[in-house]
């Protein structure tokens, strides 16, 4: 069984920045597309950001495509989310989530919840005002 972690969250400042973390057991992360999801308050769990298996092919929500950034360190079995000009919509749980699918297709677009086989337990990120 995989394991995913999720750490980085806090209370940051509207306009500010925060980076979200993620670490995998196992020894086939390498192989896997990783995202990140989030689940604000009184809604439903909504798709962020997602990369390919080796970083080079990128998928983003409208709500974070010019103020976030996935990225990933195969060897030290990490992804991170980089997420800037905070605001208080992006107050949420956010989800590190694994696929074994290792690259986007017609039949693997990454951004839906059933998509992906491993999920972390959260991390709350608030945004204040």
């Amino acid at each position: 069984q995989v394991q995913v972690t999720e750490s980085g969250g806090g209370l940051v400042q509207s306009g500010g920045s925060l980076r979200l973390s993620c670490t995998t057991s196992g020894r086939v992360f390498s192989t896997y597309t990783m995202a990140w999801f989030r689940q604000g308050p009184g809604k439903e769990r909504e798709f962020v950001a997602a990369l390919n298996w080796n970083g080079k092919d990128t998928r983003y929500a409208d709500s974070v495509t010019g103020r976030g950034t996935i990225s990933r360190d195969n060897v030290n079995n990490m992804v991170y989310l980089d997420l800037n000009m905070l605001k208080s919509e992006d107050t949420a749980v956010y989800y590190c989530a694994a696929s074994r699918w290792s690259y986007f297709s017609g039949s693997f677009d990454g951004t839906k919840y059933n998509d992906y086989d491993y999920w972390g337990q959260g991390t709350q990120v608030t945004v204040s005002s």
